[in-house]
């Protein structure tokens, strides 16, 4: 049975870790991420501690998500810049592609579904159009920020649905006669 070909298993599940549980440490650094990135959206001039705050807080969740160490050490800089490039208001929503990407390298998600960026690319286009003064930056964001969860929750569909196929595949290969 737990060879079923139903059974799909998250990648990072196979990484042994030194401390905390996979649950808790995803958890824990998704919070971590998104409340930074909030912190540091929600700052300006007399704030600025705000987006120091937000940003230490942003590169602990990435550093506390369960993954090869390699992989989370890469994606603090590119990250960072985004979420600070963000501070320029609706036109620069495109940058949440960085973080998107990053996602995908931590979680361990193979290039075939990495195009699904691509939505959040275009979703920061036309809101930049439709947007173009930074008082409609809160909704603005809220909508290019659920594009770029559904983004990686289809990208995390495909990479079950594909990995099933190819495990279903190879076991039709080797019952054959």
């Amino acid at each position: 049975m737990a060879d079923s070909p139903a059974r799909w298993r998250e990648p990072t599940k196979l990484v042994p870790l030194r401390w905390g549980t996979w649950a808790g440490r995803s958890w824990g650094g998704l919070w971590l991420i998104a409340a930074g990135g909030a912190a540091i959206a929600g700052s300006n001039g007399p704030t600025a501690w705000l987006a120091v705050l937000g940003l230490a807080a942003h590169l602990i969740g990435w550093s506390v998500l369960p993954s090869r160490g390699w992989r989370r050490v890469v994606v603090l800089a590119p990250s960072a810049v985004a979420m600070l490039a963000l501070l320029a208001g609706p036109g620069y929503l495109t940058v949440l592609v960085v973080p998107l990407l990053c996602w995908f390298l931590v979680r361990h998600r193979p290039l075939r579904v990495w195009p699904m960026a691509a939505f959040v690319v275009a979703t920061g286009i036309v809101i930049a159009r439709l947007v173009p003064e930074y008082h409609g930056m809160p909704v603005a964001a809220s909508v290019a920020i659920g594009v770029a969860v559904g983004a990686a929750w289809a990208a995390r569909a495909v990479h079950a649905a594909s990995a099933r196929a190819r495990r279903t595949s190879r076991r039709r290969r080797s019952i054959a006669p």
